[in-house]
C-alpha cells in the first residue's frame, strides 16, 4: 500500500511541474500484490444503520467495497457514501506518523512513538500531581470501536480518577438516551428495523431519513409499495425528501415539538384512543400527565406549532389506530429535530408518552426507535463512554454501580464527582479549570456549537493531543501532539446499531505508515502513566482486542444490556445479534417490553410530565430568521472522509443558505448572492438559495461545510451552546439569525483538472492555504473518472497581483509554453488556461467570470481545446453557447443528471420507463424521492410509481 500511495504522489508532483511521467510498479513474485483479491466483513462507518459490508482488497490495499447481502441492516443495500468507501481508503489525507511540539511557538516535528507518548506522560502527569485528576479530559468518539471506547473509559475512570471522558454522542443521541431513560429506565430503543415492515403507521419526527438513513428509508419505500395502506406521518419544519413519501406532513414551527405531542395526546384523551387498561396496568404518573395536558387543544397547539388544527387531530387518530387500537401497530423513528434542542429529552419523553397512552409498545410494528446518529454511538453508550455513566449503562450518580465497577476492575473506587459533557468540558477548559485534553477520531473545532468559543479553549489549554487518521480536521492544527489511527478497513473490534444489533469488525488492511489501533494506542499510555503515576500496572493486560471484548461482556452479566451469551467466534460465525442476549441462549431479542415489564425499579414506566417552552433562543427584531441546521445526502458529518471522492459533491457542491423567496425579496437578494449570516455568537459569509421547503422566517443550512472547504469556520460558528438540563445536548438545530447582503464585487474562479481522487485530494491539502488571501472563498471538488478541484473567491478590492501570482503557480498556469492567457489590465481583468496536449487541465477567471460553470462542465467531459479557444480569451457578458453541462446529478451511483430526468419526462416517460432507460435509483436508491419530483415537475400527467 505504501508504494502505491508513493506512486500517487509521484504523479502528483510530476503534474504540479509541468511534467509528464511514467511510473511502474514492480514486485517480487512473493509480494502481497500477486495474492489474489479478498473480502471482508465489516460495517459502513457512516450513521447508526449499522450496513454490513464486503470489503474487497489485494496486497494491502482496498480495491472496492459492496453491501453485505447476510447483514440484517441493509441486506446488501450501500448509500452512495457507503459505495464510495473505497475511493477514501488511501489518499494524502492520512496522519502517518506521531508529530510532536514542545511549546506552541514551534510547528509539530515527525516523532517516534516513544517520544511522543514519553512527552504526553509526563505532561498528564505533571498536571495530574499538581492540580488533581479532574485538571484532564478526553473528548472521544461516536466512530470508535466499542473496545476503543472501553479502555478510554476505563483509562480515565478507573486509571486516572476522573469522570472527564465525554464524547461527541453528546451532541446526537443523550437527549434519546435520557429519554428512554426517564420513561422506560433504560438506554434500550426497543424496537427493531424488522418493525417498519410491520407497522400501520410510522411516525418519523425530526428526520430526514432519506437524506440521514438512506438505507433505512429504503425498507420504508419496500413497506409503503407493499402495504398501500399504510399510514406515514412527518413531522418537520421543512419539506424534505423524507416528506416525498408522507400521507400527512406536519410542518410545525421549530421547537414546538411537545406542544404538538401533548395536543395529540388530548385528542386521544377526548376520543377515548387511551388505552386504559394497559397503562393502569403498566405505568405510572398517567394521572398528572392527563391534568397538564386538559389545555393543549388542538386549537391551542395549531397556532402555537403553526399547523392545521385538522391534520393534528389527524395524526393522533392515525397514531392511536382509530377505532382498531389493539390491532394497529405505530412505530415512531426520531433523530436530530428531537435531540438537539434545549428541551431534547422532554421532546423524546412526549413522544414516548403517546407509545405509552397507546399500548403501542413491545409488539411487532410498534415502540418507539431513536435513529443513531453515528456507527457506535450506542457501544459507545454500553460501556459508560459519558461523563455520567461507567460500563454496562451504570449509573456514575449510584454508589452501588460505582462499587459494582470498582470490583469488576479491581480498584478501590470510581470517581463519584460528575464529570464536564461535552460543552461543559470545553467551557472548563477555556477557563483554565481543565488543562489538558485528549481528542480522539472527533473534530470539535467543527462540530461543536459557537465553534469561537471552543477554539478559544483549544489556543487556552495547556497540551491538546489529537488521536486521528485524517490530517485535514479542523481541530489538528491545534494539537501539541498528533497521534496517528487506524480508520475505517484496518480496525477490528465490534459496533452497535439503532436496534442493538452488534457486529463484529474486521480489518481487511493494515494501518498505513506509522499508525496504530486506537485501543492500542490507548493501552500503551496507560501502562506508561501506571508506572510514572505509581498507580495499579494490572488495569491494562490486554494483547489482543478480543480480551477486551471479554471484559466488557461480563462486566454486563445481569444488566438490561445482558451480553454473556456473546463471542467474537458467535459474531463471526452467526453474524450480527441483539441485545440482550444472555448466557446459554440460542437467540438475542428483537423486541423489549413484550411482557409490559420495564426496566425501572418497579418494573413500570413512567409518563413524564413535559410543557412547551420553546426553542432557548427566540428570534427578534435584530435575528428574525430560525437558522435549521441539518445534513446533505451525500456528505456525513465534517466531510473529513466524504469530502475526500469528488464525486460526492456533484449533488451539492459547495455551501450554500437555502431561504424561502419571500425572505430574498424583502433583503433584495437574487440566488447566487453572498450574503453575511449573523448570530449573537458571530457570523460567515456564504451565497444563498431559494426554496419553497422553507417557511417564510426560517432558513437553512448543512452542518457539514468547515475549514477544510471555506475560510469559515461554517454553520456551527453561530449555533447557539445552550443544552438539555438532563441530557446536556446543545441545541444545535436552531440559532436566530439575520442575513444580509456583502459586497464583494472582485471575483476569482481556478479550476484544476485531476486524474483521479488521490490526485485531488493531495492537491487540495497545497491549495487550502490561499483560502486566507480572500474576504470569501471555498474550496471543493466534483468529477468522476477524474477530479476538478475549483477555487471560488471573491474579495472586496482588486485581488492582489501577488495573489493572482500564488494561484496560477497552484494551479499550473505559470508555465507560459502551455498557458493561453487574455489580460485587460484597465479593467482589472486576466484569464488563463494551461493546455498539456489536446486538454485543458486548469482554468482562473479574475474579474469576468461568467464562462466559469461551462468551462468547467467542458473539462468534466474532457472536451479538447479547441472547443476552449474562441472563448478563453474573448471578453464575454454571457455564457458561453452549447455547453455541456448537465446540471445537478441527482443520481451519485450511477451518474444521472437532472437534466437527463428532465428530458426523458418531457417524452412522456414515467418512473418506470426513466429507471429502465436511465438506470437512476437502481442502485442505492437515495436518489429516487428526488427523481420522483423532478419527473413530477416535468410532466402533466399523473406519474405511475414503480413498486
Amino acid at each position: 500500500m505504501a508504494c502505491t500511495m508513493l506512486v500517487h504522489r509521484l504523479h502528483v508532483l510530476a503534474s504540479q511541474a509541468g511534467i509528464k511521467v511514467a511510473v511502474s510498479l514492480r514486485m517480487t513474485p512473493s509480494a502481497n500484490a500477486l495474492a489474489p483479491a479478498q473480502e471482508t466483513k465489516s460495517t459502513c462507518p457512516y450513521c447508526g444503520v449499522g450496513c454490513g459490508v464486503l470489503i474487497e482488497h489485494q496486497g494491502g490495499v482496498i480495491r472496492g467495497v459492496r453491501g453485505d447481502p447476510d447483514h440484517p441492516a441493509n441486506f446488501g443495500r450501500l448509500c452512495t457514501k457507503g459505495t464510495t468507501l473505497h475511493l477514501t481508503a488511501h489518499g494524502a489525507g492520512r496522519v502517518l506518523k506521531p508529530e510532536v511540539r514542545f511549546n506552541r511557538n514551534m510547528p509539530r516535528m515527525a516523532a517516534s512513538w516513544n517520544t511522543a507518548l514519553d512527552y504526553v506522560t509526563s505532561e498528564f502527569t505533571r498536571i495530574i500531581e499538581a492540580h488533581g485528576p479532574d485538571a484532564v479530559a478526553f473528548y472521544i468518539s461516536g466512530q470508535l470501536t466499542t473496545e476503543d471506547y472501553y479502555v478510554f473509559n476505563k483509562l480515565a475512570k478507573g486509571l486516572i480518577g476522573t469522570n472527564n471522558v465525554d464524547t461527541n454522542s453528546r451532541l446526537c443521541m443523550s437527549s434519546a438516551v435520557a429519554g428512554y431513560k426517564q420513561t422506560l429506565g433504560a438506554d434500550a430503543p426497543p424496537a427493531c428495523y424488522e418493525d417498519i415492515g410491520l407497522a400501520d403507521c410510522l411516525f418519523i419526527a425530526g428526520s430526514n431519513t432519506a437524506y440521514a438513513h438512506p438505507i433505512l428509508f429504503r425498507r420504508i419505500e419496500d413497506a409503503k409499495a407493499a402495504t398501500p395502506d399504510l399510514k406515514i406521518i412527518v413531522v418537520d419544519p421543512r419539506r424534505t425528501d423524507t416528506t416525498s413519501i408522507a400521507d400527512l406532513h406536519l410542518a410545525i414551527l421549530p421547537g414546538t415539538d411537545i406542544a404538538l405531542y401533548n395536543a395529540m395526546l388530548n385528542v386521544m384523551l377526548w376520543e377515548n384512543l387511551v388505552d386504559q387498561a394497559w397503562v393502569a396496568a403498566h405505568t405510572d404518573g398517567f394521572d398528572a400527565l392527563k391534568i397538564a395536558v386538559r389545555d393543549c387543544t388542538p386549537a391551542w397547539a395549531a397556532q402555537v406549532c403553526g399547523v392545521a388544527e385538522v391534520d393534528i387531530v389527524q395524526a393522533a387518530r392515525w397514531f392511536a389506530g382509530g377505532s382498531t387500537p389493539r390491532a394497529w401497530a405505530t412505530l415512531s423513528l426520531y433523530c436530530q429535530g428531537l435531540n438537539q434542542s434545549s428541551h431534547g429529552t422532554h421532546n423524546n419523553a412526549a413522544l414516548i408518552n403517546l407509545h405509552l397512552a397507546t399500548a403501542q409498545i413491545g409488539k411487532p410494528g410498534a415502540g418507539p426507535l431513536s435513529l443513531t446518529g453515528q456507527p457506535n454511538a450506542m457501544g459507545g453508550r454500553e460501556v459508560g463512554g459519558l461523563a455520567n455513566l461507567i460500563s454496562a449503562h451504570r449509573e456514575m450518580a449510584n454508589p452501588t454501580h460505582r462499587a459494582e465497577v470498582a470490583r469488576l476492575w479491581g480498584i478501590d473506587d470510581v470517581p463519584a464527582k460528575p464529570g464536564k459533557t461535552a460543552v461543559e468540558l470545553f467551557d472548563a477548559l477555556k477557563r483554565g479549570e481543565i488543562k489538558a485534553v485528549w481528542i480522539a477520531c472527533t473534530n470539535p473545532a467543527q462540530s461543536m456549537p459557537d465553534a469561537h468559543q471552543v477554539r478559544a479553549a483549544l489556543d487556552a489549554a495547556q497540551l491538546v493531543v489529537v488521536q486521528e487518521a485524517f490530517s485535514n480536521t479542523d481541530t489538528v492544527p491545534y494539537a501539541d501532539v498528533l497521534l496517528p489511527a487506524s480508520t475505517w478497513g484496518e480496525k477490528e473490534g465490534t459496533v452497535t446499531n439503532s436496534e442493538r444489533r452488534i457486529t463484529r469488525v474486521n480489518s481487511a488492511v493494515p494501518p498505513p505508515g506509522r499508525a496504530r489501533h486506537d485501543w492500542k494506542i490507548v493501552v500503551d499510555f496507560a501502562h506508561r502513566l501506571a508506572r510514572d503515576l505509581k498507580r495499579p500496572q494490572h488495569l491494562f493486560p490486554y494483547e489482543t482486542v478480543e480480551e477486551i471484548f471479554n471484559e466488557h461482556r461480563e462486566t454486563t452479566r445481569g444488566r438490561d444490556l445482558d451480553i454473556t451469551g456473546l463471542s467474537y467466534a458467535k459474531l463471526m460465525a452467526e453474524g450480527p445479534l441483539q441485545w440482550p442476549f444472555f448466557e446459554h441462549s440460542s437467540s438475542g431479542t428483537a423486541r423489549l417490553y413484550e411482557d409490559g415489564q420495564f426496566a425501572t425499579a418497579n418494573q413500570r414506566a413512567q409518563f413524564v410530565l413535559t410543557r412547551h417552552t420553546g426553542t432557548a433562543e427566540a428570534t427578534n427584531a435584530r435575528y428574525p430568521l430560525a437558522l435549521n441546521t441539518g445534513r446533505l445526502r451525500d456528505q456525513w458529518h465534517g466531510m473529513s472522509r466524504t469530502g475526500l471522492a469528488a464525486r460526492l459533491y456533484a449533488h451539492v457542491e459547495e455551501p450554500t443558505l437555502s431561504l424561502n423567496p419571500t425572505d430574498l425579496a424583502r433583503r433584495n437578494l437574487a440566488v447566487g448572492d453572498l450574503v453575511r449570516v449573523s448570530s449573537a455568537r458571530g457570523s460567515f459569509v456564504v451565497r444563498c438559495d431559494a426554496t419553497d421547503d422553507l417557511r417564510p422566517g426560517q432558513a437553512f443550512m448543512p452542518m457539514h461545510w468547515g475549514g477544510q472547504t471555506a475560510n469559515n469556520l461554517g454553520v456551527n460558528s453561530i449555533t447557539s451552546p445552550a443544552f438539555d438540563p438532563f441530557s446536556k445536548q446543545p441545541e444545535l438545530k436552531h440559532a436566530a439569525v439575520e442575513v444580509a447582503r456583502i459586497d464583494l464585487p472582485h471575483r476569482l474562479v481556478a479550476m484544476k483538472h485531476l486524474p483521479d481522487d488521490f490526485a485531488a485530494q493531495a492537491f487540495v491539502r497545497e491549495a487550502r492555504a490561499v483560502l486566507a488571501q480572500f474576504d470569501h472563498a471555498t474550496l471543493t471538488c466534483t468529477g468522476r473518472e477524474h477530479a476538478i478541484v475549483t477555487l471560488n473567491a471573491f474579495h472586496a478590492q482588486a485581488i492582489a497581483d501577488p495573489v493572482l501570482a500564488q494561484v496560477d503557480q497552484l494551479f499550473g498556469l505559470d508555465a507560459p509554453t502551455q498557458t493561453m492567457r487574455y489580460v485587460d489590465a484597465r479593467r482589472r481583468i486576466e484569464k488563463a488556461a494551461r493546455v498539456e496536449g489536446s486538454q485543458v487541465t486548469g482554468v482562473a477567471l479574475s474579474g469576468e467570470t461568467v464562462a466559469a460553470d461551462w468551462l468547467k462542465s467542458m473539462m468534466l467531459e474532457a472536451a479538447g481545446a479547441e472547443a476552449f479557444r474562441p472563448w478563453i480569451l474573448a471578453p464575454l457578458s454571457q455564457p458561453p453557447k452549447g455547453s455541456l453541462n448537465r446540471g445537478k446529478v441527482v443520481c451519485n451511483c450511477l451518474n444521472v443528471a437532472a437534466s437527463d430526468i428532465e428530458a426523458a419526462a418531457r417524452q412522456g416517460l414515467d418512473l418506470a420507463d426513466v429507471q429502465a432507460k436511465l438506470q437512476c435509483g437502481t442502485s442505492c436508491g437515495s436518489c429516487l424521492p428526488e427523481v420522483r419530483r423532478i419527473i413530477s415537475a416535468a410532466r402533466t400527467i399523473p406519474i405511475k410509481l414503480a413498486g
